[in-house]
């Protein structure tokens, strides 16, 4: 055999191999703890879906997903330090639609969030609930809508605070049903909803998985679920378009990473993700917490963002909100 056939072939099956390569390299991950940063308080709705597929990663692929919770600046501290992060695949980011929104409501941002993050996946959707305190004499959103026309300015209602999904769903509503209502911003959902129990606010739009937990709270009045159809959590609830036709607002939750992480860990994390909604043991529990699994690859989950900060956009400017 010659030198020149011996190289062919060699580089032949060099080639033939260079396929799996990445493969191989990307079954090495994770080798160590994986950071995952949450923009919000303990114990709010994206923190228990975080900790409870945090721990379901941690146990499956043999290594720690550490939960830093980075709360502050509407949901910003946080995803500035994931994106400032290596991009190795070892810092991760839950997101949700408030980095839709804050495009449009900050006016000045450290960074550039399409540009700045590379999709991961997505992997749950979370309608928000309409709720007021019992001391509101409305029982439908109709007669809600009827009570805050004939009493300008003195409805009230609170938020996890300045430009979340709270604050912008329940803010787009009042300017849909010709409403002006006070808004009062809070640090964390949990507070809002505990201000709505209490009698000091009059209304909130927490997401499903802080609202559950209220059904039967006497406290709390229930009144509609924001997303376009009504929720099988909540199957007695109407949707709120079917009182305010044209209002919507349903919120996901995905998983991004820095730009530059290498495309094979990408693949890795989102085909994690993917066997773990097929979990029945998992899908039960996010069952109880009032979420809809819902797997997106890269790709898809890239098209939902860039559709959301879009509609989200539009739902700012609707709304009036800014921050400078």
């Amino acid at each position: 055999m010659t030198i020149s056939t011996t190289f062919f072939r060699l580089s032949a099956l060099c080639l033939a191999w260079l396929p799996f390569a990445g493969d191989a390299l990307a079954q090495d991950y994770p080798t160590r703890a994986v950071h995952w940063i949450v923009s919000y308080p303990p114990g709010g709705g994206t923190d228990i879906v975080a900790r409870i597929v945090g721990q379901w990663l941690s146990e499956r692929l043999k290594q720690q997903f550490i939960i830093e919770n980075k709360p502050g600046a509407g949901n910003n501290l946080g995803t500035e330090a994931a994106i400032r992060a290596a991009p190795d695949g070892y810092t991760l980011f839950l997101t949700n639609p408030a980095n839709a929104i804050n495009a449009t409501l900050y006016q000045k941002l450290n960074f550039n969030f399409i540009r700045d993050t590379v999709p991961v996946g997505g992997f749950i959707r979370v309608p928000n609930v309409m709720e007021v305190h019992p001391g509101v004499p409305a029982k439908t959103v109709a007669e809600f809508i009827a009570y805050g026309k004939a009493n300008p300015g003195k409805l009230n209602y609170a938020s996890a605070g300045g430009g979340s999904a709270t604050h912008l769903s329940m803010a787009y509503f009042a300017n849909l049903a010709g409403l002006e209502m006070v808004h009062i911003p809070f640090k964390a959902t949990g507070e809002a909803v505990n201000e709505v129990v209490a009698g000091r606010a009059h209304a909130a739009m927490p997401s499903n998985i802080s609202a559950l937990s209220f059904t039967k709270e006497p406290r709390v009045r229930l009144l509609a679920v924001t997303g376009p159809k009504r929720s099988k959590f909540l199957p007695e609830l109407p949707t709120v378009a079917e009182s305010l036709p044209g209002y919507e607002f349903d919120s996901w939750i995905g998983l991004l990473a820095p730009a530059a992480t290498p495309k094979a860990t990408v693949e890795q994390i989102n085909a994690a993700m993917a066997r773990l909604l097929q979990d029945p043991a998992m899908l039960e529990r996010l069952d109880k917490q009032g979420v809809v699994p819902r797997a997106l690859k890269p790709e898809a989950f890239n098209a939902l963002l860039r559709d959301d900060f879009e509609k989200m956009g539009r739902v700012v400017k609707a709304a009036g909100a800014r921050i400078d």
